[in-house]
């Protein structure tokens, strides 16, 4: 297990991530893969996504280092279509609440992200 940000630095990860509405419905499932560039207490772990296209997509996660395990040897598919990754390094499982209902257009949504500590059940 991880125990300090930096060591996640240049690792693989695949992060899966559940959206639920404020009354616990699924709004929405993902799952991203990229190679941490940057891990800050303050500003989070900065991801650059992988893709089928060259583009520099960063995505940031929380520092929390609870929902990071250890990867089995396999390939994974994305959400991306035709995107897969093989042997990542790390699984990263969050679920990310919404904290406040029926916004008002120009309002700002309130998410909550909250660590999935159980270790993925792989398929």
């Amino acid at each position: 297990m991880l125990k300090n940000i930096n060591g996640t630095i240049n690792k693989s990860c695949l992060i899966a991530l559940s959206y639920f509405d404020s009354t616990e419905k699924v709004l929405k499932e993902s799952v991203l893969a990229g190679i941490v560039k940057s891990a800050d207490k303050e500003l989070g772990i900065t991801v650059l996504l992988s893709s089928d296209k060259s583009s520099n997509a960063e995505f940031i996660i929380p520092t929390d280092l609870s929902c990071w395990f250890v990867a089995p040897k396999g390939e994974f598919h994305t959400s991306q279509e035709g995107m897969k990754i093989i042997n990542p390094d790390y699984l990263v499982t969050w679920d990310i609440h919404q904290t406040k209902n029926n916004t008002s257009d120009g309002e700002q949504q309130w998410w909550q992200w909250i660590p999935r500590t159980n270790k993925p059940k792989i398929n």
